[in-house]
């Protein structure tokens, strides 16, 4: 079997949020929406928004923000420093600019307004 990588699903809280967070700072293209689901098109994979059902979230805390072990890389072609204090200005968490030894991009790490971390990444 041959496989090709589409979609990546990430089940939230609140899905206009985060539509306008990423389609706001990374030009994403919303390609279909619905009542409690959005998709968009963020180059070679889809990233689909999947509003958690009420049963599930009854039992979150309101302003809970979900640990997990995902992280949305976008490649970016703009200055990283500039992209990182824009987003700071737009009260977005961010961590600091890093590379890695003969490593040829600059990385920075924040999370999105449920908690999900993000990554910009730019060749040097």
């Amino acid at each position: 079997m041959k496989a090709r990588f589409d979609t990546i699903i990430l089940y939230v809280q609140n899905v206009e949020l985060l539509k306008n967070f990423y389609v706001e700072n990374f030009s994403l293209k919303v390609i279909e929406e619905d009542s409690g689901w959005v998709l968009l098109n963020a180059g070679a994979v889809n990233i689909g928004l999947h509003k958690i059902r009420d049963q599930y979230l009854e039992e979150i805390e309101p302003g809970y923000q979900f640990d997990n072990n995902t992280k949305l890389v976008f490649e970016i072609d703009v200055d990283i420093e500039s992209a990182r204090n824009e987003l700071i200005s737009k009260n977005t968490t961010m961590r600091e600019i890093k590379t890695f030894e003969n490593y040829n991009f600059w990385l920075c790490d924040g999370t999105d307004p449920e908690g999900n971390v993000f990554q910009l990444k730019v060749k040097k």
